[in-house]
């Protein structure tokens, strides 16, 4: 079981919502969850209630213009989103936080580590894209943020750019955000790819999606030939395409929990 809470983080212009998940035993590791691409952080749901079973204390700081979440939308980088992140750590990880980053949200989670290295003792990349994408992908991600589409057509969106066959994408019709989207789209093309792509020195978990199309099977060891493989561990996920987690939670939550028991701690903030 774990207790669920609300609190918002302040600074400046800025106000963070944050859900906060915590085991009735205590936590023993923060862990930060970022959603994907213009969805907001109750996705997670259901595994921040398992990876609270595991013994995180799990923060999930909503994106701005998301749920309760405010701040300036126009004018931004990713730099902007990985300090609205820096300050829920500060203010409630109690030390350094595990940051786990959905598609769009590893981005985020890896800004957060080059920008804020002392706030984070490892960045868990759940399906992240290739560094170089197929084009043809961003137009069925269009179509699954355009909730004035008819059903069927983002339906059909979403089969192709996030769920695996077999995997019913009915639970994503909603959840979608349309005005921080474009907002996210241009902090995304704002910010080198550089700034971000690197994640500091963290080490990094590297969670793939078996059928993942923005993670074709020629890429798997890209990131570890970037970043080193000293830094980075890879788990390859059968049965699971973009979407990932709601395809294959229990799968995602043993991956992570193991990794991070290999991970030594460090000193309080």
């Amino acid at each position: 079981m774990s207790q669920r809470r609300r609190v918002s983080v302040a600074y400046g212009d800025v106000s963070v919502d944050v859900i906060v998940d915590e085991p009735d035993a205590g936590a023993a590791d923060a862990l930060v969850l970022l959603p994907s691409s213009s969805r907001d952080s109750e996705d997670f749901d259901e595994i921040s209630e398992m990876f609270a079973a595991e013994g995180f204390c799990v923060l999930r700081p909503q994106p701005r213009g998301m749920c309760g979440s405010t701040g300036p939308m126009e004018g931004l980088t990713l730099h902007d989103y990985a300090r609205d992140v820096a300050e829920v750590i500060e203010r409630l990880a109690g030390g350094p936080a595990f940051v786990l980053g959905h598609a769009f949200g590893q981005w985020v989670g890896r800004c957060v580590a080059a920008d804020h290295p002392h706030l984070v003792r490892g960045v868990i990349l759940a399906a992240a894209a290739a560094k170089s994408a197929n084009p043809a992908l961003r137009d069925q991600l269009a179509k699954c943020i355009d909730i004035s589409l008819p059903d069927a057509v983002r339906l059909a969106a979403l089969r192709v750019a996030f769920f695996a066959p077999g995997h019913d994408p009915a639970s994503w019709l909603g959840n979608w955000h349309p005005v921080a989207s474009k907002s996210q789209r241009a902090a995304s093309a704002a910010t080198p790819q550089d700034d971000w792509w690197g994640a500091g020195s963290a080490p990094v978990l590297d969670v793939q999606a078996e059928l993942d199309p923005w993670r074709p099977a020629d890429t798997r060891n890209g990131i570890r030939v970037d970043l080193g493989a000293e830094r980075v561990t890879i788990v390859v996920i059968p049965d699971a395409s973009h979407a990932l987690i709601p395809e294959q939670p229990d799968a995602l939550v043993r991956a992570v929990r193991e990794w991070t028991r290999t991970i030594p701690r460090q000193e309080n903030l």
